[in-house]
Order: C-alpha cells, then structure tokens, then sequence
C-alpha cells in the first residue's frame, strides 16, 4: 500500500540521516531537523577560552567552538539571529529554510565564564520526576545549544543508594523504607526528609539505572559534564541502632523525620564513602564535579564539627576522583563558611543560588550577604526564579543583567566562573532564561531593549510591531520585579490559593508584594493578540499567547476577589454572589484556555507518571506521587503544619476544574449562605476537601483541545467585557 510504502520511505530518511550524521553536533542538528546538519560546516578549534565564531563557506554555513556545547551554542545563535528560529522548552524541532541566511561577515563571541550550570534538586521533582529518555534528550539538546556545560545529574541516585544499605546489610524492604518515591527524592537526596513517597518497584530502579547510563552518556558526548551526587554523610535515621553509627539527629524538616548525619569523626566514615563512590562509579562512572550539600535548610546541628565534616567529605570525594571538585549551593546559612575553610581553592564551586534577589557573593545590599564572598572559593552567579515549579510570568530582567555585570566588575569577579539556571521547576518564563544563557556571550554594550526585541523577533520569526510592544509593556511591569524583592517566584494565581475573604499568597512562604499594575498585563495581553494574524501557525506564539493571557486572566481573577472581600466586609451577600459568580466563571475560562497547550495540562504531568510503571498497580502509586506533589504536597502534618500543603500549585487545565475551582466553589456557597443569614463565615477542614483528589484516578487527556487563539479572544474578552 501506498501508505506503507510512505512510512518505510521516511524510516530509511531518518536511518540515512542518522548515518550521515558522524559527529555529536550534527547529530544534535539533525535531531532539530532531519538532514540539516548538511548546510552546515563543524569546526572544533583548541582555544585557551570558550568561543563560538559564525562564518560562511560557499552556501554552507560556518559553526566554529572549542567543545561541542560551544558549538551548540553557536548553532543557536546563528539560528536566532540569521534564520529567525528559537528552540525552545515548547519547540525543539524546527523546519529549516532549504538556503540558509548567510553569514555575511565573521562573527565571534568568546567568554572567560568557563562554567554555566543549570538544574536544582527540587527540578528533578517539580519538574523531571517522571521523565522519559525522549523527553531528557530534548533537554539535553537544549542544554547545549544554550551553552550549559555542568548539569545536576541526580537520575537514578536511589539505585546507588540501595546497593550501599543492600552492602551494608540492609534488607531490600528496608532500604526501601529509606529511599523517597519518584516526586519527593529531592528533600531525600537534601538530607530533608525520607521513605516518603515510596515504597520503589524493581521496575523503576531498572528504568532509572538505564535512564541515567544515557543521560551521562549523552552529557560527554556533548562535552557536558554531569554534577554527579557525591557522599556529604547521609544515613538512614535509624543507623545508630542498626549499624552502631556515631550520628548526629537533625531532627525534622517541615513534620518530616530527617535522615541521620554521619559525624564526620566515625571511623566508619571513611568507609561508608568509600561504599558509596564504588557504587556511584560502578553504574555511572567518575565525574569532575560532584555535588554535595548537608545540613540543608536548617536541622539540628548541635555537636557537628562543621570543618572536620568538610574535610571528611572533600577527602572521600578526592579518593574517589582526584581531580574533581565539590559543587555546593549556597543557600541561607550554607555552606558554612567553617565547612568550606579547610577545601584548597579550585576543589570548591560555589552556586549562588537565589543570586538575582539574595545574593551571597559580596553584595552589600544584600539581606544573605556575606562581606568576604565565598572567602576566596570559586563561584557562579545563579538565577533561581521559580518556586516549586509554580505557572506564572515573573522575573527581573534589568536588574539579572545589571547584577551580573556588577558582580563581574566587583573584587569577587575574579572568582566568578559564570552563571546557573536554578530554578525549582522549568518549562516556563523562556525569555529569562535566555537572557541568563546570554549573559556570558553578551557585549556589554547591549541593552536590554535591544537584547528583547531581537528574541522576539527570532522567537515569532520576524518583527511585529503590537508583539514587540506586548513584551516591552511586560519588560516594564511583571518582569520588573523591584531589586529589593525577596519573593519567591511568581505573584501566584489567587485560583489556586486555599479559598478566603483575605486570601492573597498561595504558597506558605511566597513572601509576595504588589509591584506591578494589572492593567498593564492585561493591556499586554491585548497587544500580543492584535498579533495572531500575522503570527498564526508559529508554535512559540501560540505558547505565549496562552501563557501571557493566562497571566491576564488571573490578574482579572485577584481584581474580583477583591470585590468579593469588600462584598463581605460590608456583610452584602447579593454583591457577593455577583462577584463570586464572575469568579467561579473566570476559573473556568482559565481552564478552557489552558486546554489547548499540553504544557498547561494535568494531562500531561499525570500522564508521564503512568508511564513509568508497568502494571495498574504501579501506575496508580506514580499517579498518587504526581497528585499529591502538586496539591497537598504530603499528608496532613506536612501540609498543615509543616506549611507545605499548594507549594507547588499548578495553574493548569483540569487542576483548574477539578480542584481549585471545587474548592473555591464550597467555600463561596458557605459564605453565601453565612451572608444571608447573619452567621460566622464558614471554617472548612481543607485537607480533608483536598486528600481525596490524590487518591483519584480519573483520567485527564494530554491532547490539547481547541484552538488557543480562538480560546484567548475569547478569554480576553471575558477579562474586558463591561462589568
């Protein structure tokens, strides 16, 4: 049959392509679009400093770097700024025009920054928790093309981590009992918490050793190299009274038990490392960099010699890798500085971790400062931006490009190694990120002005004038979080807040302000749609648009809940019921909207999580993980008193429906009702209302649904009708 012969045609296209393609960077072009790494010349060059120079041979293009990932990163600039195309998180494939834009003139940029660092533990559970190779292949592509070379690498530690309790003589039930399900094995691998989430399938410790063998394999291939989890003294809570350990008790984090601290002076230390790295290396090899971060986010450190514990974990990481050096994450109180005294300078990298808003580095304005720097150790300016993976336009553009060039002209630039995206989830705020990929490259000349009209430009394909005004409104506004703010991530949607009449933040420690004018989002929004005509068919318009109207229609939303709360303030149950009415209606325009993007659908975080296991039994526990991480967070403890509980809430389709709005929906019939008959507003038991949803199995579609520019003229038109 015809359509046979078409499917085997474009299978021996894709083989043949594949063979043509020899080298790592033209595999990587090719995976962009099939055979296109034909109109291009690789040229790998020895250089005392990172560089990529664009040039012109005939009617091939010129991509010269000292790596692979400069390579890449040239390839995407020359893509972004010669062909008018931009990879991103929503669009990693792109049809190249048949004649590539030539390059008209040599083009070189080179950097001294040697390191640019990305990924967060919390990523590997906000985000990555139930990823597939296909989908880690495309972040690793886009890692490269924007030029990261030093990557968190924590898939598949829990396997590491049972051979060590299995050698150390521990049953398999036991160990299990240790290691966190798939979604919380960040606040494991970060001394926070354990067992929680689990227990672990055979199957999925297969599917992480094989998944994280490729992951590392790809990263060297692509001269990337993986941070991988290092031994900072972890064991189990109960390793005193099973393995006779002398060990320091941190107590709890957020209602959740802690695992134990090894103190450093046990003689069994050294050995337990030893243990460790042999795993480690066994499954994935040694690595240059190694990650390790105790005594997070506080605990009880009473007892702990803080520089005989940096000494221990320097030493058994340079038994294991001589050459290698530990990658820390400074974060309030950490690292302390007594911990990192005794590691040589070069053995040590610091990640500023929350850089944009508390930096550590030297910055006297700083609430987190520390007036010497990281006392001489290297560093890396990070841009931590979002907060459990929370959806939501956020960030602060001028002043991320006006820090880190302030830091490099500071006493500290001469330790500054380059910059870090640590955000807790991704898939979102593209434009920020680009912008901090661009910081090494960028002359210093460029503008901020100047350096977003040419993203969007290449993000839509060519200049339009309501598109370009859009994004200088939103420059202007929500991307300009003040300097001196402190809050965590994005002014969060008030739908997915546990419902009140004085509810504002959702998250327990947002630490939000108002600092920009609704009106202008929404303006904003109005502009990029002027734009659909012109723009229709372009992937990165489609997400942004629904994304910038989302924005807007939330911002509508906070607007009508402040009509409610003065409805109730004035004990005025009609006004109540009108403006309540316009709220419920406003969630259910969001989830309409956010239907027709897979990236806003629960769908698509559910559906990940059930393909991880292989029967239905199995499937509903990773369900259950997928569920819970995004509403209650844990059980009750940790969502009431440990304060945890729509931490990483989720402005998304079904979520909106579902939850949020039958959420909203039974406190403002309480209200209502306690309005209309003089009572006490109603006191609801919100754990209670929320738990069930996680045990749910109810299936969400990820397919998107409807046409999002049809779905935003009509949500626009809901957030400016008349009231």
């Amino acid at each position: 049959p015809v359509h046979m012969k078409n499917i085997c045609m474009a299978a021996l296209l894709c083989w043949a392509t594949a063979c043509s393609a020899t080298t790592p960077i033209e595999q990587l072009t090719d995976r962009i679009d099939a055979g296109a790494s034909r109109k291009f010349i690789f040229e790998k060059v020895e250089s005392p400093h990172d560089f990529f120079e664009l040039d012109q041979q005939g009617d091939r293009v010129v991509v010269r770097g000292n790596s692979n990932v400069t390579l890449a990163k040239g390839l995407h600039w020359y893509l972004r700024h010669y062909a008018r195309i931009h990879l991103s998180w929503n669009a990693m494939h792109a049809q190249l025009p048949d004649t590539l834009p030539p390059v008209e003139r040599p083009e070189r940029h080179e950097t001294p920054l040697d390191l640019r660092y990305a990924l967060n533990y919390c990523t590997f559970s906000y985000t990555m928790p139930f990823w597939d190779w296909a989908r880690w292949e495309e972040e690793l592509d886009w890692m490269a093309l924007h030029g990261i070379n030093l990557p968190l690498a924590l898939t598949g530690t829990d396997v590491v981590w049972r051979g060590v309790l299995l050698r150390l003589g521990y049953t398999a039930d036991e160990a299990n009992a240790f290691i966190a399900g798939p979604a919380w094995q960040a606040w494991w691998l970060m001394n926070n918490l354990e067992g929680w989430g689990g227990p672990n399938s055979e199957n999925w410790y297969r599917r992480q050793e094989d998944l994280q063998r490729r992951i590392v394999s790809r990263m060297r291939e692509l001269d990337i190299e993986p941070v991988l989890p290092g031994y900072s003294g972890m064991v189990p809570s109960d390793a005193r009274t099973k393995l006779g350990l002398d060990v320091a008790d941190p107590g709890t984090w957020n209602a959740y038990r802690r695992p134990a601290f090894l103190q450093p002076t046990d003689p069994r230390f050294a050995d337990i490392a030893r243990l460790y790295y042999d795993e480690l290396t066994r499954l994935y090899g040694r690595a240059r960099y190694y990650a390790m971060d105790p005594f997070h986010e506080g605990g009880n450190t009473a007892g702990v010699d803080f520089r005989a514990a940096g000494q221990a974990i320097h030493a058994a990481m340079k038994r294991c890798s001589p050459d290698a050096a530990w990658v820390v994450q400074a974060w309030q109180a950490n690292p302390r500085r007594e911990l990192i005294a005794a590691v040589p300078h070069g053995d040590l990298v610091v990640l500023d971790l929350f850089a944009e808003s508390r930096p550590q580095w030297g910055d006297t304005a700083s609430t987190w400062c520390r007036p010497d720097g990281f006392d001489g150790h290297d560093w890396i300016y990070c841009m931590l931006l979002n907060y459990g993976g929370n959806v939501g336009l956020h960030g602060k553009m001028g002043h991320v490009l006006d820090e880190f060039r302030k830091a490099r002209r500071s006493r500290f630039g001469s330790t500054l190694r380059g910059v870090g995206m640590t955000m807790e989830g991704t898939e979102n705020n593209p434009v920020m990120f680009e912008l901090l990929c661009d910081l090494p490259w960028m002359a210093d000349t460029t503008t901020l002005d100047g350096w977003l009209a040419g993203y969007v430009t290449a993000r839509y394909g060519h200049s339009v004038p309501s598109a370009q005004a859009a994004w200088r409104l939103l420059s202007r506004s929500i991307y300009a979080c003040p300097a001196a703010s402190t809050q965590q991530g994005t002014h969060e949607s008030i739908f997915c807040a546990r419902p009140a009449a004085d509810a504002y933040q959702v998250s327990s420690w947002s630490d939000m302000r108002d600092y920009y004018d609704p009106a202008d989002v929404i303006r904003a929004a109005g502009l990029l749609l002027d734009a659909a005509d012109e723009l229709r068919g372009s992937d990165n318009y489609a997400y942004d648009l629904v994304d910038v109207m989302r924005q807007a229609v939330t911002e509508k939303g906070r607007l009508v809940h402040a009509a409610m709360r003065a409805a109730v303030e004035a004990d005025d149950a009609e006004r109540f019921d009108r403006e309540a009415s316009r709220f419920l209606s406003l969630i259910l325009v969001q989830d309409s909207l956010l239907a027709t993007r897979p990236e806003f659908r629960v769908g698509t975080w559910i559906g990940r999580a059930r393909q991880c296991g292989q029967t239905p039994e199995e499937q509903a526990h990773y369900e259950w993980n997928a569920r819970t991480l995004i509403t209650t967070w844990g059980g009750r403890a940790a969502a009431d008193r440990g304060g945890l509980h729509d931490y990483a809430h989720r402005e998304w389709n079904g979520l909106l429906r579902d939850f949020y709005y039958r959420r909203w929906k039974l406190w403002i019939d309480g209200t209502s009702m306690a309005l209309r008959h003089g009572d006490p507003l109603p006191s609801i038991d919100w754990y209670a209302v929320e738990e069930p949803w996680t045990r749910d199995t109810s299936p969400y579609a990820s397919t998107p649904e409807g046409d999002p520019i049809d779905a935003a003229r009509r949500a626009y038109h809901a957030i400016t009708a008349a009231d």
